[in-house]
């Protein structure tokens, strides 16, 4: 079979497809949209690189490739209008999935002390990788609320609900790899 090139120059115009084949501008809200959910993408994949070097980790990054997975899912919804999404059978976040990042928040909450302050983003780090992880999905949740708003366009199934969650995993990940590296939380202090 012969290898296909990775240019195709079909955006050299500044448009891209869509998973239906529409032609949209580059742009375009919904690109800038699927575009943010894989750069939450690629730093969850740098964050599980970090934490292979570790070996104490593998529970935790098959949580988080599993993530990955699910973000592909958004993603290639994202990348199609909502209509001709069951056309094209891509896969939906479930609600079970929803569920499993809470137990997944659950397990860790119960490992660590409760805060009774603010702390600073950082640690280990492995964990200042998720917690850029936990901004950057929050980004796509605003930015994904942003576009139902403009748009009015069905959101992906789950996938607001899927953004929330993430967000608190990460920050509980986070704190939860500081704590088994023996790393401590940084207070924040007001003037």
């Amino acid at each position: 079979m012969k290898k296909s090139k990775i240019y195709t120059k079909t955006g050299d115009r500044g448009e891209t497809g869509l998973v239906s084949g529409t032609r949209i501008h580059k742009s375009d809200l919904r690109i800038d949209l699927y575009g943010e959910v894989d750069e939450l993408n690629s730093r969850i994949g740098f964050a599980v690189s970090m934490m292979r070097d570790l070996k104490v980790f593998d529970t935790e990054m098959a949580q988080l490739e599993d993530i990955q997975c699910r973000l592909f899912d958004l993603g290639s919804n994202l990348a199609c209008e909502s209509e001709k999404r069951n056309e094209w059978k891509l896969p939906q976040i479930k609600v079970e999935q929803v569920t499993k990042i809470e137990s997944y928040i659950d397990f860790f909450d119960d490992k660590l002390e409760p805060l009774s302050n603010f702390i600073l983003p950082g640690g280990h780090p492995s964990a200042a990788a998720i917690h850029l992880c936990r901004t950057s999905s929050r980004k796509v949740e605003r930015l994904l609320v942003d576009y139902h708003l403009q748009t009015k366009e069905e959101l992906p199934t789950c996938g607001l609900e899927f953004l929330n969650r993430l967000s608190d995993y990460f920050f509980v990940l986070a704190r939860y790899v500081n704590k088994k590296m023996n790393r401590g939380e940084t207070i924040w202090k007001k003037d």
